[in-house]
């Protein structure tokens, strides 16, 4: 794949859905840049000097006083030298300013409800805020919410396991059958008492997860399929949902908890040894080393 024709090829798409390459925006004499400067002046509490408008539009200095010129000749803006410093401009919409730009948020919000009426939000909202957050235009989130799985969440389970070992190990039919009859024996079980799982989510998305079931023998819980996605890894995510299970299996009476990875999984590992845990036994497979790790959780707290 050419993923810099697939850019292009979207940024063209988006361009003509929203209508920014026509000879005005929503039908005003006033293009994007021009749109945007009213929007700029519209949404702050205040007058604005020119180097605040500039900023988040990204545009030079002599563009801008281009733009406001045109803007000032029809009456929608007002220019004068700042109080605390005449080498700055600050700028103020007039009373027609302020009406062009009400008409053009109007019929903004208009054109977007249409576009996404009976578009399946919730995977169009998670696509967009994931584009901003890869290309650093939006603020990251470390606010991180743990709560158990509903129904399809371990379908999700299974699906998100086998696309990223896939890709990240290179793990593919035999792996993700595994965790299909793990989530399948789990949902088996739903009802026991000693088993429970967890989904954590980042802004309303899915971004790990992780079982707790029962162990080989009464006293020992088994931590089962932690995975954190790619892109929420570094926020606490894991460290959470580790610890969510350590807390239950201590409730729930177990003395001790263990679980298997590989030792090529250098960040979950990482994860492992700041909970405690212990490698306790170890067996050589083909290209990567097979690890048992244990902690005891009598007595277990939230700071052990």
């Amino acid at each position: 794949m050419d993923a810099v024709a697939e850019v292009r090829a979207f940024n063209r798409f988006y361009t003509e859905v929203i209508g920014v390459l026509g000879p005005g925006m929503h039908d005003s004499p006033y293009s994007l840049t021009e749109a945007r400067v009213l929007y700029e002046l519209g949404q702050a509490p205040g007058p604005l000097e020119t180097g605040e408008i500039r900023r988040p539009l990204g545009i030079d200095a002599g563009y801008l006083s281009r733009v406001l010129t045109r803007l000032e000749t029809d009456g929608m803006v007002t220019r004068e030298r700042a109080g605390h410093d005449a080498r700055r401009q600050v700028v103020s919409l007039t009373g027609a300013g302020r009406a062009t730009y009400t008409d053009l948020d109007r019929k903004s919000a208009a054109q977007v409800a249409a576009l996404i009426d009976g578009a399946d939000l919730s995977r169009l909202l998670a696509s967009m805020t994931a584009i901003r957050e890869i290309l650093g235009g939006a603020p990251r989130s470390d606010t991180v919410v743990i709560r158990a799985p509903r129904p399809g969440d371990l379908g999700w389970v299974v699906q998100r396991h086998a696309a990223i070992y896939v890709r990240e190990q290179g793990w593919g039919a035999e792996f993700e059958a595994l965790v299909a009859r793990i989530c399948a024996d789990f949902l088996d079980h739903r009802d026991d008492p000693g088993q429970a799982g967890w989904i954590a989510e980042v802004d309303g998305r899915p971004a790990g997860c992780v079982l707790c079931v029962r162990g080989n023998d009464e006293g020992t819980a088994q931590l089962r399929l932690l995975l954190v996605e790619p892109w929420a890894r570094g926020r606490g995510v894991g460290a959470r949902l580790v610890e969510e299970c350590l807390r239950f299996a201590a409730d729930a009476g177990y003395t001790r908890i263990r679980l298997w990875t590989r030792d090529v999984l250098t960040s979950a590992r990482r994860i492992y040894q700041a909970a405690g845990f212990e490698v306790t036994g170890t067996e050589q497979a083909d290209g990567f080393v097979d690890e048992i790790w244990e902690r005891d959780i009598s007595g277990f707290t939230d700071r052990n």
